[in-house]
């Protein structure tokens, strides 16, 4: 891809474009965005762009929060400098190779919009980068998949739409053959697009799919897992499929994790500074406080791990989430996995993300409370958990609500820390939006316990 501003209007030009697809990211994770001329595209290079306040002013339904200062009715949604970055282009293969770009609200030096998702990460990338830490991080998603439309899915009842698939197969390689042609085409499409996944497969659950995104440098590796999300619901409404990455689909089923790899590097020496061949467990000390930053921190930032009501549906016991703050060698029950085979591998999983999480948010806590312990040297002093994490209370559970989780991150000065005074206060608000808007409605679940007997 070109490389410089030049490079791309030069681009533009041999291969006719006319038009070209921008986009930014809102607070749940959402891509935002337009399609503008060719011309026009070329005057945004060099003066940046307007882009409507109002992204940062709604919820994921459009509704205008009550509740936060950055923007509203109160100021009138002007508009927000933004900034393409040129480094995010793309060919969307499957829509004529049309060139497709993020864009953010931070300057050429990083500063810019405290509540913009990628201007945190970068923000947070930039202190490691200064403490001599390169982070290199990856996503895994979990979603499931069902044969509708969205006209078919918003007239029917939601809980009665098929899976793509039927039954419970987990790695099925005969399962991966049913709907083949989705399967190839999002494995293609990824690829031609900038996301290259280091496997795909089936997961247990109807219509479930699982797959892991490569690795690479912790900006890159968060516009990968947002692109993926996106690229997957249309490569799957090309071949009459939905797809879902909420936390917990039914209660019946396990939920969708979005679990995220990561690891420190001294690039220049190729080193990961995760590995000590000496240690019992060839953890380093800078992963032992690593590992220890992020179990003191996750009950501050657990929302950002855990961003809406569903997400804490799919945290409960004996459905592949954990529910205890938790560590432990290549153990599927706890918070985090550290996995510590070969020196090139070694790295953290934090398994508490969700697939409905916003990469950029979940993985600036990730680094962020890993980047605490070390700066604090914080003593990985709990044990590794031996066999059930999920009857490990020693160092506490997680919170089991939004609502909990949103008010220990509101009052935290380690939060405030972390993320910014002016993040924390939006965030934490858009939150609380999301329990009232819960609070206020009449559910199914509702309407068939007391419509009848009460």
């Amino acid at each position: 891809m070109p490389k410089t501003i030049e490079e791309i209007n030069a681009y533009l030009q041999d291969q006719a474009c006319t038009k070209v697809k921008l986009a930014i990211v809102d607070i749940d994770g959402i891509l935002r965005g337009k399609i503008v001329s060719a011309d026009k595209f070329q005057s945004i290079l060099e003066g940046g762009m307007g882009f409507c306040a109002v992204v940062f002013g709604w919820d994921m339904d459009d509704k205008s929060y009550d509740n936060v200062a950055v923007t509203g009715w109160h100021n009138g949604y002007p508009d927000f400098d933004a900034i393409v970055d040129i480094n995010t282009m793309r060919l969307i293969t499957w829509e004529n190779n049309i060139p497709f770009f993020l864009a953010d609200f931070s300057d050429a030096s990083g500063v810019g919009l405290d509540v913009c998702p990628r201007t945190l990460l970068k923000r947070i990338r930039r202190q490691a980068i200064a403490e001599g830490f390169t982070p290199l991080f990856s996503e895994e998603f979990e979603w499931f998949n069902f044969e509708t439309t969205p006209d078919a899915f918003h007239s029917g009842e939601p809980g009665r739409t098929k899976p793509m698939t039927p039954g419970m197969f987990g790695y099925s390689i005969l399962k991966s053959s049913q709907k083949s042609a989705f399967f190839h085409d999002l494995f293609d499409s990824c690829a031609g697009f900038g996301i290259p996944l280091e496997g795909l497969h089936t997961e247990t659950g109807p219509g479930v799919y699982e797959a892991a995104i490569q690795y690479g440098d912790v900006l890159e590796a968060a516009d990968r897992a947002t692109l993926f999300k996106t690229t997957v619901k249309e490569i799957a409404y090309r071949h009459g499929v939905m797809a879902t990455f909420m936390a917990k689909w039914s209660e019946k089923l396990p939920g969708n994790g979005g679990h995220i790899h990561q690891s420190l590097w001294d690039l220049e020496k190729k080193t990961n500074l995760f590995f000590n061949p000496a240690d019992r467990y060839h953890m380093s000390e800078t992963m032992k406080h690593y590992v220890a930053g992020q179990l003191h921190c996750l009950p501050h930032m657990l929302p950002l791990v855990a961003p809406t009501i569903n997400s804490y549906k799919r945290l409960v016991e004996g459905a592949w989430a954990p529910t205890t703050l938790t560590w432990a060698f290549d153990n599927r029950t706890t918070a985090l996995r550290v996995l510590s085979r070969s020196k090139s591998s070694t790295r953290l999983e934090t398994r508490v993300v969700g697939s409905d999480v916003n990469p950029y948010l979940a993985m600036s806590a990730c680094l962020a409370a890993g980047l605490y312990g070390i700066r604090h040297k914080i003593p990985l002093e709990q044990p590794a958990t031996l066999g059930n994490g999920y009857r490990d209370f020693s160092n506490g559970t997680i919170p089991a609500s939004l609502a909990e989780a949103t008010a220990v991150m509101k009052q935290s000065a380690v939060a405030k820390e972390l993320f910014g005074e002016a993040f924390v206060a939006h965030f934490c608000a858009t939150r609380e939006w999301e329990c009232r808007e819960f609070a206020a409605t009449v559910t199914d679940w509702e309407r068939k316990r007391y419509f009848e007997i009460i």
